[in-house]
């Protein structure tokens, strides 16, 4: 009868000794940012798995004192221990002790319930008895102090090392290893960062009962009890997830696409190609903008990517914030690049056997029925293909659409790592077909990396947290997009868009800049995509409900923004030259009509801003 109602529904202890790391783990993500540094948890922390010989004696020391003093004597029940508590709930009448061994505890925790009934006791005790069976008792500590739980979610003394003190759990000092000692018998209401004042009394109870069994002298004892462990300042490792939480939930879709959803438990880390400090910097950059001129422009919204020449995604800020608004307006949204989209278009056109030099009427066009006008109005007569987009001449655009046909435009698209489907209609050429900023920056970054595209990338590689590696990100995946002759023509033309075309805002001083700005119809939205030697870096503003803003182009809030976050992601990095094709000389004909188009354009120039001619 005792026997059916006490074990008729005992679960089995798992066959592998190596799965009872694994059972009843939930699901946790831990997000790394590319130096190794916290970023979040999503879901229970736990830290990845650390050997008795990894850490310092008076780790497990302090545990073993405090919670199980008689670890090595007993066989998985403390005879004794047992005796005492059965004494102390009789006389209370209610269950106050329940002289728990350490190996009982780690029953509690891998196998059974945590309800607090003598049938479930005697059950964690028969399973403990089966277990020291089959451990030895340093495989026993490891195994609990590994998957202990210790409060604010950190399961395992890594996690809670982490957590609390922003170390490893191989450095922490006695008083820390006493502090975190302290915590399994009530970790909600002991963790130190809700209440210190418990949470120091109770480790002081762990430097006695250390004292008391010989595991430090009275002067360590002291020592430790006159300077008790802090966590530190601002212990909350989770960085703001109104600035990283974008950020977050792309590495997680990108792991999921890389691995699947089976292999997300029973937890992974993931190194991912984000600083910390480049996405504080990016959102900065975007707060300032759109808190400040943005405001009074309606512009309510904006998104920011930056990328190494490897891919490597260094920032991604996908909105002002994301505890407001989840979507990710750098991955997930599908805006108008309006002429940000015109480098493409003319990409295309050199493949084709047309020269920056190539020249076209600026004039009205008509192309079947559609007259699209430049941006202001105005026509500047003949021009250069590299003078129509520094100027970005809508009209030019248009032609040079009309002569290489819209097929070129979107198999040039694609090449360059343009994802989203595109249809071959007339206005593709002004950017009227719909893209996502990580996709437009990407084909940006072929220009600047001589033809060879890399796609970016955010997870550099993928952990178990007992060490096994899962994934890692492959360098040498690359791809030929377009000729080197044909990527620094482009880079030449898109570093006059900079120096004195639409995207004058974004410069950086003495630093070569490539860009181009862009702006759909009626400014819904606004872009600005550039890249210096170290990143291609784009940006885009507008808002969620695509309503228009109040004459904001891409060469305004966006270039501004861009050229806030870049001069800090530059800051103390040496000036580099950006690629470039050989000089070709020029024929004599050749000099003479160009020095007469810049002429003409410079009258036109003035022309405009002074029509009285004054």
């Amino acid at each position: 009868m005792f026997w059916h109602w006490a074990f008729h529904d005992l679960p089995d202890l798992p066959e592998a000794n190596s799965a009872l790391w694994d059972v009843r783990r939930e699901p946790a993500v831990t997000i790394l940012d590319r130096q190794g540094r916290v970023l979040t948890v999503r879901g229970p922390r736990y830290g990845q798995a650390v050997t008795l010989d990894e850490l310092p004696d008076h780790v497990p020391q302090a545990f073993i004192a405090i919670e199980d003093q008689r670890f090595y004597e007993h066989d998985g029940v403390d005879q004794q221990g047992t005796l005492r508590a059965l004494a102390v709930n009789l006389r209370a009448g209610e269950i106050e002790q329940g002289g728990s061994t350490l190996t009982m505890q780690l029953i509690k925790n891998l196998i059974l319930s945590p309800d607090r009934t003598v049938r479930r006791k005697v059950q964690e005790m028969r399973l403990a008895l089966a277990l020291e069976r089959r451990l030895s008792k340093q495989e026993i500590l490891e195994l609990y102090l590994n998957r202990v739980y210790l409060g604010e979610q950190a399961y395992g003394i890594e996690a809670a090392s982490q957590r609390y003190f922003d170390k490893p759990a191989s450095e922490l000092t006695l008083q820390q290893a006493a502090l975190l000692a302290a915590l399994p018998k009530a970790p909600s209401r002991l963790a130190p960062t809700a209440n210190l004042d418990a949470a120091q009394a109770r480790a002081q109870d762990v430097l006695q009962a250390m004292l008391e069994q010989g595991f430090i002298d009275e002067m360590t004892y002291l020592t430790a009890v006159s300077t008790p462990a802090v966590p530190i300042a601002g212990s909350e490792l989770v960085a703001d997830p109104a600035i990283f939480g974008h950020a977050y939930d792309a590495a997680v879709a990108e792991v999921t696409a890389l691995l699947g959803e089976e292999e997300l438990a029973p937890d992974l880390i993931v190194r991912t190609t984000i600083d910390a400090d480049l996405q504080r910097a990016a959102h900065a950059a975007i707060m300032e903008t759109i808190n400040g001129a943005g405001a009074d422009r309606t512009a309510s919204q904006a998104a920011l990517v930056s990328m190494t020449p490897e891919g490597a995604i260094r920032a991604l800020v996908g909105g002002t914030d994301y505890t407001e608004s989840q979507f990710n307006r750098a991955v997930q949204a599908e805006r108008q690049p309006g002429s940000a989209f015109k480098p493409i278009v003319f990409a295309a056109a050199l493949e084709a056997g047309y020269e920056p030099s190539s020249a076209f009427e600026d004039a009205p066009v008509d192309i079947d029925g559609w007259t699209p006008e430049n941006f202001g109005g105005g026509y500047r007569g003949r021009v250069t293909i590299a003078d129509a987009l520094k100027r970005s001449i809508n009209t030019v655009a248009v032609q040079v659409g009309a002569a290489i046909g819209t097929g070129p435009i979107v198999d040039m698209a694609e090449r360059l790592g343009i994802d989203t489907p595109l249809a071959g209609h007339p206005s593709i050429t002004l950017g009227a077909e719909e893209v996502t900023l990580k996709e437009l920056t990407g084909a940006f970054l072929v220009f600047a990396n001589d033809g060879v595209r890399r796609a970016p990338y955010l997870v550099e590689d993928v952990r178990t947290s007992r060490g096994s590696v899962l994934y890692q990100h492959d360098l040498t995946e690359r791809s030929t997009a377009l000729s080197q002759d044909t990527a620094r023509a482009m880079s030449t033309m898109l570093q006059a868009v900079v120096r004195d075309g639409t995207g004058t805002r974004a410069q950086l001083g003495a630093r070569p800049v490539a860009g181009k700005t862009g702006t759909s119809q009626n400014s819904r939205d606004a872009w600005f995509v550039g890249y210096t030697a170290d990143f291609a870096t784009g940006v885009w503003v507008g808002n969620d409900d695509d309503t228009a803003m109040a004459n904001v182009t891409g060469g305004s809030l966006p270039a501004t923004i861009w050229r806030d976050f870049m001069s800090e992601a530059e800051d103390g990095l040496p000036v580099t030259a950006l690629n470039a094709p050989p000089p070709r000389r020029r024929s004599e004909s050749e000099e003479r009509l160009a020095a007469f188009y810049s002429e003409l354009s410079s009258r036109f120039d003035a022309l405009i801003e002074d029509p009285s001619g004054n």
